[in-house]
């Protein structure tokens, strides 16, 4: 049996959710049989950059961080419940993958 796998990425962890909370309702409201939302682990990317960049002073680094969150939300292959979930409002800063699974 077919299923479709959405993930979900963003900075912002609230956002995220909400997202995979609309999708997940969607997909309930059309009787799809829903798994997740699967939390995967954060990926952090870490910048360090000299705090003095002409080379005068101590050798100081600032580390800058970004976090980047993602979900994994199954549904299985309900035509009318994946036409709806292509229709969740998807606020700014969120991206969202949908691919079918065999």
């Amino acid at each position: 049996m077919n299923k479709a796998r959405v993930k979900l990425r963003s900075t912002n962890p609230e956002k995220v959710d909400s997202v995979a909370a609309d999708v997940i309702e969607t997909a309930e409201k059309y009787n799809a049989d829903v798994a997740g939302p699967i939390p995967l682990p954060t990926e952090t990317l870490t910048i360090p950059t000299l705090r003095s960049p002409d080379g005068e002073g101590k050798n100081t680094w600032e580390q800058w961080q970004m976090r980047v969150h993602k979900r994994i939300v199954d549904v299985s292959d309900s035509e009318r419940a994946l036409r709806q979930i292509m229709r969740v409002h998807v606020p700014e800063g969120v991206n969202i993958e949908v691919e079918i699974i065999e």
